[in-house]
């Protein structure tokens, strides 16, 4: 699965500008992982991926699953689980500054990604 992950990297990012803090890049992996809906089976499932980025926003190596909390059968599962890959997926490559990109660098990046029910109403 983490070679879907890999496979899908080339989408470039959709935001004009270049993330230049940390709480910009945060933002940015969060809206593109935060698309994920999986089914209505693995509500409560959650996943950490574990990557690095080069200076240019591109994966650095492979990301790796460091934790998962996977409820429901066993296809709700995988197909949250392609869900979280596919939508992480197309965080890549990151656009980000020179500047931020000299900071985060080969360091360990973790991103939780969590499937939970949908609020009624608002």
């Amino acid at each position: 699965m983490l070679a879907l992950l890999i496979a899908c990297a080339a989408a470039p990012s959709a935001h004009a500008e270049p993330a230049s803090t940390l709480a910009g890049l945060w933002q940015r992996l969060g809206s593109c992982s935060q698309s994920v809906s999986g089914p209505a089976g693995s509500v409560g499932s959650e996943v950490t991926v574990l990557f690095s980025i080069k200076r240019d926003g591109s994966l650095q190596g492979q990301p790796r699953i460091t934790h998962s909390k996977l409820v429901g059968d066993d296809a709700a599962q995988k197909e949250f689980l392609a869900g979280v890959l596919s939508s992480v997926a197309r965080c890549f490559p990151l656009s980000i500054t020179d500047g931020l990109g000299g900071a985060v660098a080969g360091r360990p990046l973790r991103l939780r990604v969590m499937n939970r029910a949908r609020e009624r109403g608002a």
